[in-house]
Order: C-alpha cells, then structure tokens, then sequence
C-alpha cells in the first residue's frame, strides 16, 4: 500500500490515494488502527484518505483517529492533505474539499506553508465552567462544522511548566466530562502576550497529549479573542510541535470565517509492507 507521512506542527499522518487504491470503506478504520500504531507499525496520531467526492469539491478526506476512529475533520491534517493533493495533481493550489464536518477550503502558500479556511463556528458557550475533582476550571465549550467537532478550552495557570503526568491526567477526565455529550478535545492554554497563546491539547481519539491539533488551537484563539484576552483578529498559537496562525473574521463580534496558517513537512514516501494489517 503506497503511503506518504506528513506533519504540521508536529501533528503525523499517514495518507493514501484511494482513488487509486480502491480500498472499501468499510476497511479503512481497522487498517487505521493497525498503521497508526507506534513502535508496532509506522505510527501516526492519524491516517487520511483521498477519495472521490460526492458533490463538486476537489476530493474527500477522509479523517481516522490513532484508535481507528472516525473523525470530523482534523485542522493540522487538512493542511498535510491540501498540500499532498496539490503535490500529486489532485487539486490547483486553491481547492475545496469534503470532510465529516462540511466543506473546507485551502491554499498551498509559497515554500511549505499552507492556509486552511476551517469548518465555520457553530456553537460557542464561552462562559461553560466545570469542576474535576473538587477544581473549577474556567471552561469554554466550542463546535467547529456541522456536525461539529467539540472543544473545551480550559485555562490552566503556569500550563508551560506544568508536569505533563498532571496535564495528561486532567485532559483525560476532561475529555470524559459528562457535561459533553460527544467528549471533546481538550484545549489547555496559557496567555504569553496579547496576540500569543501557548496551547496544550488532550486529543479525543488519540486519547493523548499531542504535539498539536489545529482545530485546537483555533478554537482556543476564537474564545480568547471574544472574551477579549486576545486583542485583534490575528494570534499566533505556539504548540509543542512549533506554531500556528489563526485569523478571524467577524460580523457583529461573532465570528463567521477562521482560518489556520502553518508549516507541513513530508517526512517519508514508501510501501507499508506491515505483515499484520489484514
């Protein structure tokens, strides 16, 4: 099975061209599983798919979580696959593409950087506290695309030099928190300025601390510019994994448009030649 890794910001995928490989679709989630395991098989935090569209975009993603899951759409993999696409003549360097969560669209900039325009904001509660074990954390609670993908946004003091065995733990019972119905991302942050936000996210799915998550982090940057932590329109997100670019557009202080800059590097091309994938 011919495959290319990528990473933005240190988020790894695994992507494939099923136009070509004409894999079901009903195989795809236990092959994700299987490839995306670490020390075991190549190893990712998630495998895409290109595949045909329904409607009139470029192409479908395809997004599958390290634990074979389907996810909704996946920001730092939407710029891997945008670049991948134009790479390999699916699509110009402006393109629109499906995903579980609606339409995106992209532009490959100069070098290797790409702009991705995300799912639109759906649902935003800003002021969603909650208490883990006996601790209030000032919560917000947003949804990107339709059906959206879920996000709390947590404050969490001193987050750079906070011991990751507590941060893990923390995102952990977040994630589960009953107030969720879907789970969700967990999106720690700590303000370093008025236009930059250090960012630490317990993925749903990968059901660990990334290096990154793109939809993360431009959800943090949305709630923290409408509470105003966050001044202007344009904030730079560090990640364990580097940095990113969110840009807001607004109507009436609501957000309508948000959009997520940042570097991918393809990192190998090959065979998965795993003798257990079935």
């Amino acid at each position: 099975m011919d495959f290319t890794k990528m990473q933005g910001a240190g988020n790894d995928f695994i992507i494939i061209n099923n136009m070509k490989l004409n894999i079901s679709v009903e195989k795809l989630p236990s092959i994700a599983e299987r490839v995306c395991k670490r020390k075991v098989s190549l190893g990712a935090d998630g495998f895409m798919v290109v595949d045909y569209p329904d409607g009139e975009a470029d192409f479908k993603m395809r997004f599958y979580n390290s634990d074979g899951s389907i996810g909704e759409m996946c920001g730092n993999g939407a710029r891997c696959i945008s670049r991948y696409a134009y790479i390999n003549n699916i699509a110009g360097k402006k393109m629109k593409f499906e995903t579980g969560a609606g339409i995106v669209y992209s532009e490959v900039l100069e070098k290797r950087q790409v702009k991705v325009q995300l799912n639109n904001p759906e649902i935003i509660i800003l002021n969603n506290d909650i208490q883990i074990d006996g601790v209030k954390y000032e919560c917000s609670y947003i949804e990107l695309g339709k059906p959206g993908l879920p996000h709390a946004v947590v404050k969490y003091p001193d987050l750079k030099d906070a011991d990751e065995k507590e941060v893990f733990e923390t995102g952990r019972k977040i994630r589960y928190y009953k107030g969720f119905e879907k789970g969700a991302n967990v999106n720690f942050y700590e303000l370093i300025n008025d236009n930059t936000v250090l960012v630490k996210t317990y993925e749903r799915g990968v059901e660990d601390l990334t290096l990154a998550c793109g939809t993360g982090s431009a959800s943090a940057a949305a709630v923290l510019m409408l509470k105003g932590y966050l001044k202007g329109d344009k904030a730079t997100v560090i990640v364990p994994g580097g940095q990113l670019i969110i840009e807001a557009e607004k109507i009436n202080d609501n957000i309508v448009k948000l959009y997520l800059t940042g570097d991918t590097n393809i990192v190998a091309e090959g065979k998965i030649l795993d003798e257990d994938l079935t």
